[in-house]
């Protein structure tokens, strides 16, 4: 089964090929909740030197001053007996080198092109991997070296920089420190140790490591401090005999070197009790079984994490839409299917579903019959318009018995004050079915993605609602003419006439136009008047709903659907045209899934098979 810290190494390569590595972010990350060795010391530590040789192999930039300038995510993969080295660099993918000092080469230039032929430097890490028999299963983060002055070329603010730089990675909890001091200067001065304590007091996640102990004075010694009695951490300390300048200048094989460190542990007596645990090899070794205890102990965490962001990518995803078809049938399709579940919002709010199809119910309920109460009846049968209208209809011939004529003026004109309350009607169903467009644009999310399609469906909805209107409108007008035109008979023959009241049929016209009969003809009239009015307050809203809303259900973008059969594909692509942001927003986000569902497919397997 690949071990625990390849599977980790594989994890963060892919986070960081798809820039989920958390920089510069306040969420926990997937890369943020593996853990990892960040190696942190002084200036001229021998930080450098540790490195090589727990790799075995020359290959970081070596100088005066700030040589490390980025971080360098180093991992490190144990190959079989008798296989090549070689190393690759998550910026060059598919690009083996086998020459180290290519390797050191890449490091400079690529430091370089970040940040100048400068002595500036860089939170962007430089990401390394070196394949191996000669190395143990690691991840380690070089950092660079924590300094106390600025030299010439650099700004002021780079001291504060560096060590702002190395606590963004020491200070998370998934972190290990390895915290390298020289064995030839005061512990109480180490950088390396000052920067623990204050992230790490308890020495809880603390690895220290001494360097140059072969160049201490004589007679002195680093026995108190790698028995932690100087200075006492969770762990033991280790020490390490790094290759003098000579020997890098000799280019002494890193094999001979491992083979001098050993036999000088083994062969100074003050170290001879302390030797089965010093070296570089065994420090290494020590590394890499704490780093895979640490990420067994994690993986519960970890399993949480990505099952939370899991759910946040599909969420997100889900929301920016699904990717545009390429061909004209899928691109046509992917049209209606988006105009289908713009419809079915609308027909929703229309049944009640979703908020907005009440207030249509409202109009019909408050608004009509209030403005039909307000219409002022009284001055259309005022005493003085009924003697008008009564004797204007006569004409010449005086009416004998009722002045039928008179009635059906003063009727039309009274009835056809309805139009307004009508029309105000249509019109106010209208604007309500407008805005419920609206609303269901808004709330239909793959019509936000797209906004070409979202304004032609906007358009063509409310084009079909002005089609809807006119109807309407002529059908609710027409009931009120049609009460206009032809009167109710029976109302008038249950009317009690003047000769069967014992009326004399023969008065004068004069008495015939008293007030007395006027008031009659009005109080018929308004009478009338009301009966048609309650009639129509019903009709009016079924004519309303029979071609507004009702047609909306059925067909409110029917015209559009027939237009768009006759379009080509490159308006059909240009109704599917969205921010290029989301698109590439909709391409990481499905990387980062596909990335978090293979990683929580390893780390289950790994977990159910402990």
């Amino acid at each position: 089964m690949e071990s625990l810290i390849s599977l980790v190494n594989k994890i963060q390569r892919a986070c960081t090929a798809l820039g989920d590595h958390g920089e510069g972010s306040a969420l926990p990350t997937l890369w943020d909740s593996l853990p990892a060795i960040a190696v942190v010391g002084g200036q001229s530590s021998g930080k450098s030197s540790v490195l090589e040789s727990v790799v075995g192999k020359d290959f970081l930039p070596r100088g005066s001053g700030i040589v490390t300038r980025r971080p360098l995510v180093l991992q490190l993969h144990k190959l079989d007996e008798g296989s090549r080295e070689y190393a690759e660099f998550l910026h060059l993918p598919r690009k083996r080198f086998t020459d180290f000092a290519a390797v050191r080469k890449e490091i400079s230039d690529e430091t370089d092109r970040e940040t100048g032929r400068t002595k500036q430097i860089s939170s962007v890490p430089i990401h390394l991997s070196i394949y191996s028999p000669n190395v143990v299963n690691l991840t380690l983060i070089d950092l660079p070296g924590l300094t106390k002055v600025a030299v010439e070329g650099q700004p002021d603010s780079i001291v504060q920089d560096i060590e702002n730089m190395v606590r963004s990675y020491i200070e998370k909890p998934n972190c290990i420190i390895l915290a390298i001091s020289p064995a030839n200067q005061d512990l109480a001065t180490s950088d390396a140790i000052k920067i623990s304590r204050e992230v790490d007091p308890t020495g809880e996640r603390t690895f220290g490591v001494l360097t140059k102990i072969d160049l201490m004075d004589k007679g002195t010694d680093a026995v108190d401090i790698l028995e932690g009695k100087s200075y006492r951490l969770k762990y033991p300390w280790f020490g390490v005999v790094n290759r003098s300048q000579a020997d890098i200048n000799k280019n002494v094989d890193m094999i001979a070197a491992r083979r001098r460190e050993r036999d000088y542990f083994s062969t100074t007596p003050e170290y001879k009790h302390l030797g089965h645990r010093m070296g570089s090899e065994h420090l290494a070794k020590m590394l890499s079984k704490h780093l895979e205890n640490v990420i067994k102990s994690k993986i519960p965490g970890i399993q949480s994490l990505i099952s939370k962001t899991l759910i946040e990518l599909e969420t997100e995803l889900s929301r920016l839409g699904k990717p545009i078809a390429t061909d004209a049938g899928g691109k046509l399709y992917m049209i209606m299917e988006i105009c289908r579940l713009f419809d079915q919002n609308y027909k929703e709010h229309l049944d009640g579903v979703r908020a907005g199809g009440d207030k249509i119910h409202n109009v019909f309920d408050n608004q009509l019959p209030t403005a039909l109460k307000r219409l002022q009846f009284d001055k259309q049968l005022s005493m003085e318009n009924i003697r008008k209208l009564i004797t204007e209809a006569d004409g010449y011939q005086p009416h004998l018995i009722a002045p039928e004529q008179g009635y059906r003026r003063l009727i039309e004109s009274s009835v056809v004050s309805m139009r307004g309350p009508a029309e105000a009607a249509v019109d106010a169903v209208h604007a309500l079915l407008k805005e419920l467009v609206h609303k269901a644009i808004s709330e239909t999310p793959e019509l936000k993605q797209y906004p070409a399609l979202r304004v032609e469906v906007g358009n063509a909805a409310v084009e079909s609602l002005e089609r809807m209107r006119e109807t309407s409108r002529k059908a609710t007008l027409q009931l009120v003419d049609m009460e206009c035109a032809y009167l109710t008979v029976d109302f008038f023959r249950k009317l009690p006439q003047d000769v069967e009241k014992g009326g004399n049929p023969t008065v004068s016209l004069f008495d015939r136009y008293n007030d007395g009969y006027l008031r009659r003809i009005g109080s018929t009239v308004l009478s009338y008047v009301n009966m048609v009015c309650a009639s129509l307050r019903n009709s009016i809203p079924k004519s309303i709903v029979h071609c507004q809303v009702r047609e909306a259900k059925r067909s409110l973008l029917d015209h559009f659907f027939t237009e768009l059969g006759k379009l080509d594909q490159k308006y059909l692509s240009s109704l599917l045209n969205e921010d290029p942001a989301v698109m590439e927003r909709r391409t990481q986000l499905a990387k980062r899934l596909e990335l978090y569902r293979s990683a929580q497919a390893e780390i289950d397997n790994v977990a159910w098979s402990k």
